[in-house]
């Protein structure tokens, strides 16, 4: 047993302060966080669009008939709610009574709210706590509370809590079970970085977790009630200055990354072999989501060709006005369209390569794809379910309009697409793959040697002797 560590009272029983860290989509599933809960520690269900089963056990595919983004919508948030009350049932099952079963929900998804009711309603008795970012969710503490369930929102900076403890938990700090600090620079997935930060400087997090402390002192929070580190947590001897540290009080730790090379993971065995390869550094902090947030995956082939993409990009103006002298005559349709010199002749440079269509973006700009991207972006823009609360790419809102008012953005994908794709055996290649920048240590770690898989179990005792 690693020195200091020691058990939390969570759910209404003893736990290990080590959480599984959420990972939508269909990542993180009854399998995993149910053995995590039977191992003593807060195993987390993902109820972002998680997955339900046929009669047989198979895993039954989100196909969408509506007409509509609205018609779809209300499917997606059937699918939603459906696959996550499976989901936790299935977890629950497997925890046999030990540990605690967590469930998490991206607050920008959508119809948030209204899958949070529908799954807590459904799993009375199961859920101990819900796990929330990626937003500012308000309403997160009164819906939990309703339920009489814990609440543990995630935030990247003391200034996030106190505005949403100010608004909105204060009034129900009986339910705060814990705050989970994200390392915007380390984690897996959606984080917090904000305008303000550079995405190329990390941050140092024990000043930014200390500022949460006493940000949580203001509001009159116990210091038994803990912060749960995240992002950046591998082994629990990295964080021994952390453990029994009257400046930081109590201290949990989220393991997000190391829960994806379990034996019980439900990704596909080439994905957990392609983590098995990672370098330092093949790990990007990216804006690409159609969230609008920056999250970091795997720096594949899809992510570098949205690299790619975006480079392929010049202004223009719909006049001849200051240095757009040029009419642009190269992937455009029509003469409105005013660049300079030197990007007529990259628009010329990259159509000869192949990349013949320019799309606008909502920012006066063009980017220049293929063909087949071209059709394939379009498609999947009108195919959109609405799966955000707000969407870049397709320019969806859950609002009255439908609509967020802006021009879809061709620089960003369908994040449903291709998280779906990616958990149930599509190509690794041409979809996102969510994880944090420690991941390269799975080729580094001697636990890990000669391609050793090991159970949720195993990893659970592994973390627990420090290592």
């Amino acid at each position: 047993m690693f020195k200091g560590l020691k058990p939390i009272v969570y759910g209404g029983r003893e736990v290990w302060p080590l959480v599984e860290g959420g990972k939508g989509v269909a990542v993180s599933n009854h399998a995993s966080s149910g053995a995590w809960a039977a191992a003593g520690g807060i195993g987390t269900v993902s109820a972002v669009n998680a997955d339900s089963y046929d009669s047989f056990g198979n895993v039954i595919p989100q196909i969408y008939h509506g007409r509509t983004r609205r018609d779809r919508h209300e499917e997606l948030i059937a699918y939603a709610i459906d696959g996550a009350v499976e989901q936790v049932k299935r977890a629950f099952e497997i925890a046999g009574g030990k540990g605690a079963i967590n469930i998490n929900v991206l607050w920008e998804m959508g119809g948030a709210q209204r899958v949070l009711h529908g799954v807590l309603e459904k799993t009375r008795g199961m859920v101990a706590g819900v796990t929330c970012g990626a937003g500012m969710p308000y309403k997160l503490s009164e819906i939990a509370a309703s339920y009489g369930v814990n609440y543990l929102p995630i935030v990247s900076s003391g200034r996030a809590f106190r505005a949403l403890w100010k608004r909105a938990y204060s009034k129900a700090s009986e339910w705060l079970a814990a705050v989970v600090y994200e390392d915007p620079w380390l984690a897996g997935g959606h984080n917090g970085l904000s305008n303000a930060e550079d995405p190329k400087v990390p941050q140092d997090p024990y000043p930014r977790v200390r500022d949460l402390r006493a940000t949580m002192r203001e509001g009159g929070i116990s210091d038994d009630v803990p912060i749960v580190m995240a992002g950046g947590v591998w082994a629990l001897k990295d964080w021994n200055d952390w453990i029994d540290n009257p400046e930081l009080g109590a201290i949990a730790f989220q393991f997000g990354t190391r829960p994806l090379l379990t034996q019980e993971s439900p990704i596909p065995q080439a994905w957990k072999e392609r983590l098995m390869q990672l370098e330092p550094g093949d790990v990007l902090l990216h804006r690409f989501s159609p969230t609008g947030f920056y999250s970091s995956a795997v720096r594949n082939p899809f992510l570098r060709q949205l690299e790619a993409r975006s480079e392929r990009q010049i202004p223009f103006s719909t006049e001849q006005a200051g240095d757009h002298t040029h009419q642009l005559d190269a992937g455009v349709k029509g003469k409105n369209f005013w660049v300079t010199r030197g990007d007529l002749l990259r628009a010329r440079e990259w159509v000869g390569r192949g990349f013949t269509s320019a799309l606008k973006t909502p920012d006066n700009t063009l980017v220049f794809v293929t063909e087949d991207e071209r059709t394939e972006i379009r498609k999947d823009q009108t195919d959109c379910m609405g799966c955000l609360s707000q969407c870049a790419f397709s320019s969806w809102m859950d609002s009255e309009t439908n609509s967020t008012g802006r021009l879809a953005d061709p620089r960003s994908f369908c994040i449903q697409k291709s998280l779906q794709e990616a958990v149930h055996g599509g190509d690794l290649d041409k979809n996102l793959l969510f994880a944090g920048h420690g991941a390269y240590k799975f080729k580094q770690d001697p636990f890990y040697s000669n391609g050793f898989v090991p159970t949720v179990k195993q990893l659970v005792d592994r973390i627990l002797t420090g290592d």
